[in-house]
């Protein structure tokens, strides 16, 4: 048993000067920089709202079309990097599969694109 406890002993170490070293930066990131917001900091930024209003106000529906896209395309690239690592190994079947997801996706892409989905007023 105490070997399978020492095998997490370096882990641990390596959790432990991470969050050693988190701490510091944050520690002296508030000793070393001024802490003078001005109103150009208060103002709103991309989202147009302002940054200390009510946290249960109502958003827009754009910004979950948004996030939902995001996702979606985001998917798309994290499918992408194992097929392109096995794709020696999956042969032309693998390859015409991944087309063939790949121009669905790009199928609802122009789609959204054509309704207007990506604009904003």
């Amino acid at each position: 048993m105490q070997d399978l406890l020492a095998q997490y002993v370096p882990i641990l170490m390596f959790l432990g000067i991470a969050a050693g070293l988190a701490a510091i930066m944050v520690v002296a990131s508030f000793i070393a920089a001024r802490q003078r917001p001005d109103s150009e900091k208060l103002s709103a930024y991309e989202c147009g709202f302002d940054p200390f209003d009510d946290a249960r106000g109502r958003f827009d529906v754009r910004f979950y079309l948004v996030a939902i896209l995001f996702i979606i395309f985001d998917l798309e690239v994290a499918f992408l990097f194992p097929w392109a690592v096995a794709l020696g190994d999956i042969g032309l079947f693998g390859f015409w599969s991944m087309i063939v997801f790949l121009a669905v996706l790009t199928i609802g892409f122009v789609y959204e694109w054509k309704k207007g989905a990506l604009e904003w007023e």
